[in-house]
C-alpha cells in the first residue's frame, strides 16, 4: 500500500469514534451507529480514506440496501477526494448477485441469459400455476397470488420451511400447507425451465455458487479485499451468509448498523445477524458511535431509557452537544378524536411561531391509526401527505362501505351501485348492467321484488335489497346505518381480501368517525372532500412555498428526521401491537420500533395516548378488548415521571 499524503483532514472532519472507524482497515469491524450519529458520514469518509491510501477502488465492495444509497455515498466520496471513488464496486446485494451470476451462471445450472422477474411478474407466474393446479376454484379460502409470493419469499429469505411461515404469520392458510408447497415446487421448476429468476433466487444462487465452488469463492475474496455492508441489522439470513463467505479469507469486513433499529423482520431481516457478528468473525473490533447530531439531550435521555431494558443489545448511551432543555411531552387524551384535535391545534400553534409544516411529523404503528387524524387535518385545511399505508378515504374497502351509504342517500347513484354489485358472488359486468337498468333507468330503486329473477342469482344480492329496504326511510343515525351495511359487507370483505383482519380496524375507525355525525348528507360530504395531499406536491411539481405535515408509519420513517414529532396511540395493543403480545421476540422488535420513532425528533417530541373505551364496538369480534394502559415501554422504570412533562389535552 503506497504512502500518499492525505488531502483530507480526517481528524478535523470526524469525531474520535468516527475517526477510529474510518482508520480501521485490517480485520473484521462492527460499527454500532446509534441514531443520528453520522453512520453515512463514516462510510463516505472510509471509502475516501481507503482510496487515498492507495487501495485499488475495484478491490473495495460497498453493499447497501438501495442503489440510491450506494450512488449517493460514492458521489459524496468523489467530491471529498476525486473521481477514483466512483470506481468502487458499490450496489445492492441483488445487483451484486446479478453481476456475479451473469459470469458464473452455468456453474449453478443457469443460462447466463436468465431473465429477472419483478414482483408483478412473479405474482402472475404463481397465479398461472395456481390456476393450472385448480386451486383457484376451491370453495374454501385459498391465498391469492400476492399472499402466495409473500409466503414463499419469506420462506426463502428466512431459510424457514413453509409450515413455520404459515404458523407464525399466516395462520388462516395453515390448512393449505401441502398445496402451497406444491405450488412452490411447480414455481421452482417453471422458473428453471424458462431461465427465470425472481429477486430471492439471485441471493439463493449466489450463496450456492460461493458454497459449492471453492475456486470461485477464493477468486472473489481476493478480488474484493475490503468489504463494507451498510444497515447490517436489516440483512436477512441469506445476505449474512453471503457476506461471511465473501470475507472468509481476508476478514477485512466492516458491518455498519444499529441493533436498536432492527425493525424489518416482516421482510425477513434477522436481528441475530448483527448480534452474532462478533461470534461469526472472531476477534471483531466493536466501535460504537454515541455522539448524536440530531436530537436534544432530553429526547436522548428518554430514548436511552427505552432501549436500556432491551433483552439483547450492544451497550450505548447517546449524548449530544446540541442545546435544548424541553422534555418530551406525554399527553393523555379523552378519546381518539381529542387526540386528533390536540395535534391539529399544536400544529397550528407551531406554525405561528415559525415551524414549517414540512418539519412536523406524526408517526404511528399501523396505517389505520391516523384515520381520524386525517379527517381532522382535512377539516382544518392543514396540508399533509401520508407514507407507509394507504390513504384512509382512498382504501378500496372504505370506498366499498361508503358505496352502501351513498346508495342509501341517493338510490340512483349509478357509480356506487356498479361498484357494490361487482362485489357480489355471481354478479358480473353484464348482470350488473341489467340490474342498473332496472334500478336506475326504470327507477324501481329499492322496490325490486325479492321474487325477481335477478335477485335469485345471488343470496347476497337478495340480502342487499332487503338491507336497503330496511334502512330506507328509517330514522337511523349514520353510525347505525353504517353498522347494518358493514354486517352485509363482512363476508364480502373476507372473500375479497387475504388481509381482511387488518382492514377491520379501518372499518372500526370509520364507525367512530360516523358516530360524530347526525346527518348522513354531512357525513358523506365530509368524506368526499378532496384530500389535501392530492396537490402539486403529490403530482411531483414541487414548489418551495408548499409545505405539508408528514403522516407516516414508523417503519417508513426510519432514516428521516423532523423538528417536531408526534407519536400517537402509545398504548398497549397499539404500540406494542396486539399481534405481538404473546411473542417475546416480537415485543423486543416493538421496543426497537418505539425507539426508532422517538429518535426521529430533533427539538420537540409528543407522546399521545387516547383513552380507549372498552365499550367501543368491534364489528367482527364482539369479545375483543381494547387496551387502555399506556405502552409498557413508557410504563417501565418510571420513565413518564423521570423523562417527560405531562400536558393537558383540552383544546
Amino acid at each position: 500500500m503506497s504512502k500518499i499524503p492525505h488531502t483530507i483532514d480526517y481528524s478535523k472532519e470526524l469525531n474520535p469514534a468516527q475517526l477510529e472507524a474510518v482508520y480501521s482497515i485490517q480485520g473484521p469491524h462492527l460499527v454500532i451507529a446509534g441514531a443520528g450519529s453520522g453512520k453515512t458520514r463514516v462510510l463516505v469518509y472510509r471509502v475516501a480514506y481507503l482510496v487515498e491510501k492507495g487501495i485499488n477502488p475495484e478491490d473495495i465492495l460497498l453493499l447497501t440496501f438501495t442503489r440510491k444509497a450506494s450512488e449517493e455515498m460514492l458521489r459524496r466520496a468523489s467530491l471529498l477526494l476525486d473521481s477514483r471513488c466512483s470506481r468502487v464496486s458499490g450496489g445492492t446485494f441483488h445487483s451484486f448477485a446479478n453481476m456475479i451470476l451473469r459470469k458464473y451462471a452455468r456453474m449453478v445450472h443457469l443460462s447466463n441469459a436468465f431473465t429477472i422477474l419483478d414482483r408483478s411478474d412473479a405474482e402472475d407466474t404463481l397465479n398461472i400455476i395456481r390456476a393450472k393446479l385448480g386451486y383457484n376454484k376451491s370453495e374454501r379460502r385459498f391465498p391469492r397470488k400476492g399472499a402466495l409470493l409473500d409466503i414463499i419469499s419469506k420462506s426463502v429469505n428466512k431459510s424457514e420451511n413453509i409450515e413455520r411461515i404459515l404458523y407464525s404469520e399466516y395462520p388462516q392458510f395453515i390448512e393449505w400447507s401441502d398445496e402451497i408447497k406444491k405450488i412452490y415446487e411447480e414455481y421452482t421448476q417453471y422458473k428453471c425451465s424458462k431461465s427465470l429468476l425472481d429477486y430471492d433466487d439471485l441471493l439463493v444462487y449466489l450463496k450456492k455458487l460461493l458454497s459449492s465452488y471453492e475456486d470461485v469463492r477464493l477468486y472473489l475474496a481476493r478480488k474484493y479485499k475490503y468489504i463494507m455492508v451498510d444497515e447490517y441489522q436489516d440483512t436477512n439470513k441469506l445476505q449474512a451468509e453471503i457476506t461471511s463467505l465473501l470475507a472468509s479469507e481476508h476478514k477485512n469486513i466492516m458491518a455498519v448498523g444499529d441493533d436498536s433499529q432492527s425493525i424489518y423482520s416482516f421482510r425477513g431481516a434477522n436481528f441475530k445477524n448483527i448480534i452474532d457478528f462478533p461470534k461469526i468473525f472472531e476477534g471483531a473490533k466493536i466501535i460504537t458511535l454515541e455522539e448524536n447530531y440530531r436530537s436534544t439531550q432530553p429526547i436522548l435521555n428518554l430514548t436511552n431509557e427505552i432501549i436500556y431494558s432491551a433483552k439483547e443489545k450492544f451497550e450505548k448511551n447517546l449524548y449530544t452537544r446540541k442545546a435544548g432543555t424541553q422534555l418530551p411531552v406525554y399527553v393523555e387524551a379523552e378519546d381518539e378524536h381529542a387526540q386528533s384535535r390536540y395535534i391539529a391545534e399544536k400544529i397550528l400553534g407551531l406554525r405561528e411561531v415559525g415551524v414549517e409544516l414540512k418539519d412536523i411529523a406524526v408517526l404511528f404503528r399501523a396505517g389505520w391509526h391516523s384515520n381520524d387524524l386525517e379527517i381532522e387535518l382535512a377539516s382544518r385545511n392543514i396540508p399533509f401527505v401520508k407514507y407507509g399505508g394507504q390513504k384512509f378515504v382512498e382504501a378500496a374497502h372504505i370506498k366499498d362501505v361508503l358505496s352502501y351509504l351513498r346508495i342509501v342517500y341517493n338510490v340512483f347513484d349509478q357509480v356506487s351501485w356498479y361498484r357494490l354489485l361487482l362485489l357480489l358472488p355471481k354478479i358480473g359486468p353484464k348482470t350488473a348492467e341489467t340490474i342498473l337498468d332496472e334500478v336506475v333507468s326504470q327507477k324501481k330503486g329499492f322496490g325490486l321484488e325479492p321474487s325477481h329473477k335477478i335477485c335469485q342469482k345471488s343470496p347476497q344480492l337478495l340480502a342487499l335489497f332487503t338491507l336497503f329496504r330496511k334502512v330506507d326511510g328509517a330514522a337511523l343515525s349514520p353510525y347505525d346505518m353504517l353498522n347494518l351495511c358493514v354486517e352485509h359487507y363482512h363476508p364480502l370483505l373476507k372473500e375479497k381480501y387475504d388481509d381482511f383482519n387488518k382492514r377491520i380496524n379501518d372499518l372500526e375507525s370509520l364507525g367512530r368517525i360516523a358516530s360524530r355525525y347526525k346527518s348522513l348528507e354531512q357525513f358523506l360530504t365530509d368524506m368526499a372532500l378532496e384530500p389535501p395531499e392530492r396537490s402539486i406536491i403529490e403530482s411531483g411539481l414541487k414548489d418551495r412555498d408548499d409545505s405539508h405535515v408528514c403522516l407516516s408509519t414508523i417503519h417508513s420513517a426510519k432514516g428521516l428526521e423532523w423538528h417536531t414529532v408526534f407519536i400517537i396511540y402509545v398504548a398497549e395493543g397499539h404500540l406494542p401491537s396486539y399481534l405481538c403480545l404473546e411473542d417475546n421476540d416480537a415485543i423486543e422488535e416493538e421496543r426497537r420500533l418505539f425507539y426508532v420513532a422517538a429518535t426521529r425528533a430533533k427539538e420537540n417530541l409528543f407522546l399521545l395516548k387516547p383513552h380507549l373505551d372498552n365499550s367501543s364496538r368491534n364489528y367482527f369480534n364482539e369479545s375483543a378488548s381494547i387496551f387502555t394502559q399506556v405502552s409498557r415501554f413508557l410504563d417501565e422504570n418510571d420513565i413518564l415521571t423521570r423523562f417527560t412533562d405531562r400536558e393537558n389535552c383540552a383544546v
